[in-house]
């Protein structure tokens, strides 16, 4: 069993924070992200500015972290239609990840249509990053649960899983959005997504204190799953009622490391300095860090004198 860690901070952990943040304090953010030896990095999101103002500039970002090259790492940039695509191959971004909600009316609040026209939509967005020679891969929001429409039918999420299985991305990210699931579910769905899919991935929130148990159960589902976290517990969906928390890099890689769950991309975590950057976020964006490692420490087992 290994785990892949993709570190989700300077998107989805931005976008539903009151203050915004300067292009030069995102390219940091990501720099000192790359520091601590992350290697996958959804870095920005070509989105409309007055729709999330959070994820403004994102041609600007990429700029800037074009202008100190590091090699071995993948970029990754969220698309929500073919535009959004267009406009991300003509940055460095690595990948394009394209969302696609499950319900009908969380896709018409999020992106102004249903789920049959996002699906399409997101081949386009297929299209145009093979055209580039870019990786591709699709969230599904709202699995777990949604706001508008509560609980979410299981078959629901396998036709939504079938239609873009067929698309020939490279990935497929089964998203508990709002932090409603529990670990059944991470296995039920899981299981949902045959060969077509070369790598799986999940995205969980911490919202109701769920998302470590999931992430747990999600390392029994594929034996090279692949995790998002985010630098300090940050994030949240501005289209969702009260859907904060991402899971927290420093302490899900806490979790794997103490169980003896091989990481990659980091390999090995230096969880004091993770700490650090999450600290330091938490003063730039004046708000709090909601993972919970840097307030009690690493802990290694050696005795304290």
């Amino acid at each position: 069993m290994t785990v892949e860690l993709v570190e989700v901070g300077p998107r989805d952990g931005l976008q539903n924070e009151a203050r915004t943040l300067p292009v030069q304090t995102r390219v940091r953010l990501v720099n000192r992200l790359l520091d601590l030896g992350v290697r996958r990095i959804e870095t920005v999101s070509f989105v409309r500015p007055d729709r999330v103002p959070q994820m403004a500039g994102a041609e600007e970002v990429m700029a800037g972290l074009d202008a100190t090259p590091r090699h071995g790492v993948s970029y990754i940039g969220l698309v929500l239609n073919r535009r959004g695509a267009e406009r991300a191959v003509e940055t460095s971004c690595h990948e394009l990840n394209m969302v696609v909600p499950v319900t009908d009316e969380f896709a018409r609040r999020n992106q102004g249509a249903p789920t049959a026209a996002l699906v399409e939509q997101a081949a386009g967005a297929v299209e145009v990053a093979r055209a580039a020679g870019r990786k591709v891969s699709v969230t599904l929001a709202v699995c777990f649960g949604c706001p508008f429409e509560g609980e979410v039918p299981v078959e629901r999420v396998a036709q939504v899983i079938d239609q873009v299985s067929d698309l020939g991305i490279d990935e497929l990210a089964i998203a508990d959005t709002i932090g409603v699931g529990v670990p059944p579910q991470v296995l039920e769905l899981g299981a949902l997504v045959d060969e077509r899919v070369p790598r799986l991935r999940f995205h969980f929130h911490n919202t109701r204190n769920t998302g470590y148990a999931n992430a747990w159960a999600a390392t029994t589902v594929r034996p090279d799953v692949v995790l998002d976290a985010s630098i300090g517990g940050f994030g949240g969906c501005p289209f969702a009622p009260a859907a904060t928390g991402n899971i927290a890099t420093e302490d899900l890689a806490y979790l794997l490391r103490r169980a003896g769950v091989p990481m990659t991309g980091p390999a090995a975590l230096d969880l004091g300095a993770a700490a650090d950057v999450a600290r330091w976020l938490s003063d730039e964006l004046d708000s709090p860090v909601q993972g919970l490692l840097g307030k009690a420490g690493d802990f290694r087992g050696e005795p304290r004198g």
